[in-house]
C-alpha cells in the first residue's frame, strides 16, 4: 500500500487504485444465513455513496461527532471509511446525546433518539434491504443513499491530525488509525492477498482493527463473521477452506 496514506479513507483509495476488483470485505451473519462479498470497487462506490449523503444531506462537517450503534457488519465498515471521508468523527458505541448525529441499527432506536441532530436507521437486513416501516423520527438509510453520487469529493481537506474514531475509551486521530492499523496487519502476518477471518465485535479497536482496517492497510481482505457462535466447529472450519482463509482471530 501507499506509504503516505495517512488517512483511512487514504487507505481505500490506494486499494482502489491498486486492485478495484479484488475483494475486501466478505461478510456472514450466521443468525440469517446471510453473505455477502464486496469487492473493493463495489465497498468504495457504497462508501462515496454513504458520503455524500453524510455531506450534502444530513449536513455533517470536520469535526462533527458521529454516534455509530451498530454492530460488526458490513454496513458498518462503509461508514467508518464515509466518516474518514468527510472528516467526521466516528464515535462507536458512543452516547446520542453527546452527538451531532447519530447513525442506528434496529436494536438501538431507543437509545438513539437521545440525539437531537439527524437520525439515520439501518434495517440490517440481506442485500442492504430498507425497513418495512421507517421507524418515525429517523431517515432510512436503505432508501436515501442509492441515488447519491457515485463519486465523493469532500468540501474542505480532511486533516489525518484531526479526530476519526473513537471506541473504548480511546479517541484516535486519521494518522494513528492508519498507524496502528498497520502495526496490527504486521502482528497478524497480513499481506497483500492474505484472507483474515473475523468474529470479533466492532465495539473494541482490536474488533474494528481486524475487521476492517489492518486488513485494509495491508492489502488484504477480511472474512466479518457476525453470530459465529452459531457456526457449528465442523462450519467454521468448513468456511476458512472454502473462502482460502490464511488467519483467524475470534
Amino acid at each position: 500500500m501507499n506509504a503516505t496514506d495517512r488517512t483511512p479513507a487514504d487507505l481505500l483509495r490506494s486499494a482502489l487504485a491498486e486492485d478495484p476488483a479484488r475483494p475486501l470485505v466478505t461478510f456472514y451473519d450466521d443468525a440469517t444465513g446471510e453473505r455477502v462479498e464486496l469487492s473493493v470497487a463495489t465497498f468504495a462506490n457504497w462508501v462515496a455513496k454513504t458520503a455524500n449523503l453524510l455531506q450534502d444531506e444530513l449536513n455533517a462537517e470536520p469535526g462533527d461527532r458521529l454516534a455509530l450503534l451498530l454492530p460488526a457488519h458490513w454496513q458498518t465498515a462503509v461508514w467508518l471509511l464515509a466518516c474518514s471521508s468527510v472528516g467526521v468523527l466516528a464515535d462507536v458505541g458512543g452516547a446520542a446525546a453527546d452527538a451531532d448525529l447519530v447513525v442506528s441499527g434496529p436494536d438501538s432506536l431507543d437509545t438513539a433518539r437521545a440525539c437531537s441532530g439527524e437520525r439515520v436507521a439501518l434495517a440490517l437486513r440481506p442485500l442492504g434491504g430498507r425497513f418495512p416501516q421507517p421507524p418515525a423520527g429517523f431517515v432510512d438509510y436503505a432508501v436515501e443513499v442509492p441515488s447519491q453520487g457515485d463519486r465523493f469529493a469532500p468540501y474542505a481537506p480532511v486533516d489525518p491530525a484531526g479526530p476519526a474514531l473513537a471506541v473504548g475509551g480511546t479517541e484516535l486521530t486519521g494518522a494513528e488509525v492508519v498507524q496502528r492499523a498497520r502495526a496490527d496487519a504486521g502482528e497478524l502476518g497480513l499481506g497483500p492477498g492474505s484472507r483474515l477471518l473475523s468474529g470479533r465485535s466492532f465495539g473494541t479497536w482490536e474488533g474494528l482493527s481486524s475487521g476492517l482496517f489492518a486488513p485494509l492497510a495491508a492489502g488484504a481482505s477480511v472474512v466479518l463473521c457476525r453470530h459465529l457462535d452459531r457456526l457449528a466447529q465442523d462450519g467454521l472450519e468448513k468456511r476458512v477452506e472454502s473462502e482460502r482463509v490464511t488467519a483467524t482471530v475470534s
